[in-house]
């Protein structure tokens, strides 16, 4: 093989891979690494107008790509890369696999000990700033260092549970000429793809527990995907025939027409309002860290009465000093290969459901039923309820559709009333949940397959947070449907203070915050658009929306809606005790086990603002 400049192999290593778009803002630290695109055919760069959104961008191909392909972003030194630390911190606590790669100043003008401040011009020690929000960052000084790095990196990334990695590069080593021949590459680590003994004597064990469940329940995370075992998964709910809840990063993994779905857990807990949890005396986690949002404060209420499991690929979450809410069993073993093995032991036995699992299972999906969060009294004709807006939308959508949520009281709404079907990609941040993630994340996903249908729900607060990307929506023609759920206010913030701060509205709005005009930004960018204004239209609207062959930003009237019902109040609120309550009746025919003492809550939070069931 010839000698080529190093910035030329860095985007051959990543276009063999299948990397066919890498998103980048141009400057003078990256000015090689883009120049060797002219040089590629099996890829390109999309020039974005700013590096979080390329960061967010990112986060988006590398979900909708899947298959082990990350994506890729370049920035330039300093505030480029910088910019990026929001994305990267999206791909930390998301478990994404994506590489980041800087341009640096050259080596020449770097400072010589880190008690000097700065040398060169935009020279900043982005590895230091980013070390704690990756699995590895790394300035490359060596020229001949640069296919380990690339293989290492491309690892870590994508190995155990998944991450971002940064890769600094100085101009002189982008420009520097290697013989690829000659460079030593990165040997690879024994794959974790394997189950140990103790896991093997525990799928024993946890056998056994199910044939004496009454109540058994799965609880399903974001690190089954990351281990591709969604089929697998599917497969041993057959034989089980348990009922399955998501977590909010896994809502198209256990889909809501999968036939043992049981509804939604958490703080916003949706359809089933957590009786199944709550209820359930075996508690099966797979690939979930189980967050707060996930347990609420009172964590000793958590699924009290179940034996609890956990599966999972990261060790320090199964170090029982760090639980929030302590596992009876911790399985350390990738999710694929823990169902498998799990299976193919159901199999021996020829396990079969039990009459009372029977009964457990079909109460579950009543409550899934009884307890939906989109009530019909929603179809309101003076603006757009959203959760009636998203459910309907949710039942147009394909099922070879990608949906990206924003954050803030959107991804409540979306997560209360989007249903999903089996072969859609749903996706968030959850973990970091900026606002403005959605719509460059779209993006990204568009990008991974444009052969899917790409729609965006994000809230007016949010759109203003990456506006600037309507010009690459404009700019690439990308057809993505960008709906703006517009409640003139920052809707989760101000629900929030009204019960924390007996109704002090301060800078959401309209005091502190009024958005723009979405309409008339969008058309100055060149961009399609449309309005929903109430419910009487909203279906033919909905059909127009996804029906539209090109980029189209909607703009839906949602008054100053910032109701997400239903949810706990407070953090010491057990998780199935939401408001609306329930009266104490109808709470006690809910509850297989007694009822927290006291579980009852004012409806006027704080002594005073009294809180309506209507917006």
């Amino acid at each position: 093989m010839a000698n080529i400049k190093l910035a030329d192999y860095v985007i051959d290593f990543y276009s063999s891979l299948g990397v066919d778009k890498m998103f980048v803002v141009y400057g003078a630290a990256n000015g090689d690494l883009i120049d060797a695109f002219t040089r590629n055919k099996k890829t390109e760069y999309v020039a974005v107008m700013h590096e979080q959104a390329g960061g967010f961008a990112v986060e988006g191909y590398s979900k909708v790509k899947g298959n082990g392909i990350p994506g890729v972003a370049i920035a330039t030194s300093g505030p480029g890369g910088m910019n990026f630390v929001t994305s990267i911190g999206n791909c930390y606590y998301d478990s994404v696999p994506a590489i980041f790669i800087t341009g640096q100043i050259k080596t020449q003008f770097l400072r010589p000990d880190p008690s000097i401040r700065q040398v060169g011009f935009q020279e900043t020690d982005i590895c230091g700033i980013v070390k704690p929000i990756t699995k590895y960052a790394k300035m490359i000084s060596d020229p001949q260092s640069i296919k380990y790095e690339l293989e290492k990196s491309l690892y870590l990334a994508t190995t155990g549970r998944q991450g971002p990695v940064l890769l600094d590069i100085p101009i002189d080593v982008q420009q520097a000429i290697i013989d690829p021949s000659k460079l030593t590459g990165f040997e690879k680590r024994k794959s974790n793809k394997v189950i140990s003994s103790d896991a093997k004597k525990q799928i024993e064990m946890l056998y056994e527990d199910i044939k004496k469940a009454k109540r058994p329940v799965f609880l399903i995370g974001g690190g089954v995907r990351s281990s591709e075992a969604i089929d697998e998964l599917h497969d041993l709910g057959k034989i089980l025939k348990i009922p399955m809840y998501p977590t909010w990063n896994a809502l198209d993994i256990v889909t809501s027409d999968y036939e043992y779905y049981g509804g939604r857990v958490g703080t916003y807990g949706g359809a089933g309002r957590n009786f199944g949890i709550q209820n359930s005396d075996l508690l099966i986690a797979i690939g979930s860290r189980l967050s707060g949002r996930i347990t609420g404060g009172n964590v000793k209420s958590f699924a009290r009465e179940a034996k609890k499991y956990v599966v999972d690929i990261d060790k320090a979450l199964l170090i029982k000093e760090f639980q929030q809410v302590p596992f009876d069993e911790n399985i350390y073993c990738d999710a694929k290969e823990f169902i498998k093995n799990f299976k193919d032991f159901l199999k021996s036995k020829k396990f079969d459901q039990n009459e009372t699992q029977k009964k457990w299972l079909n109460q579950c999906l009543e409550w899934k039923i009884k307890y939906d969060p989109v009530k019909k009294e929603y179809n309101d004709k003076n603006y757009v309820h959203p959760y009636f807006f998203i459910r309907k939308l949710s039942e147009k959508m394909s099922e070879n559709s990608v949906f990206a949520a924003d954050c803030g009281g959107n991804i409540v709404v979306c997560n209360h009333s989007f249903e999903t079907k089996k072969g859609q990609r749903y996706f968030t941040n959850n973990g970091n949940s900026p606002m403005g993630f959605s719509f460059s994340g779209a993006i990204g996903a568009y990008f991974a397959d444009p052969s899917r249908p790409v729609v965006c729900v994000i809230g007016d607060g949010g759109m203003n947070m990456n506006i600037q990307e309507l010009q690459t929506i404009k700019n690439y023609n990308i057809k993505i449907k960008t709906i703006i759920l517009n409640n003139h206010i920052y809707g989760i913030t101000k629900a929030f203070q009204e019960t924390n701060f007996q109704g002090r509205a301060e800078a959401c709005g309209p005091k502190g915050y009024n958005p723009p005009n979405f309409i008339e930004i969008s058309k100055a960018y060149g961009i399609d658009t449309l309005k929903v204004n109430n419910a009487s239209d909203m279906n033919e609207k909905i059909d127009q929306i996804l029906d539209f062959d090109g980029p189209l930003v909607v703009d839906v009237n949602c008054h100053e809606y910032h109701t997400y019902e239903p949810r706990i109040f407070g953090w010491k609120t057990p998780i199935e005790d939401m408001y609306p309550y329930l009266d104490r009746d109808e709470f006690k025919k809910n509850m297989y086990i007694s009822p927290v003492e006291g579980w009852e809550k004012p409806i006027s939070p704080g002594g005073t603002s009294k809180i309506s069931n209507e917006p």
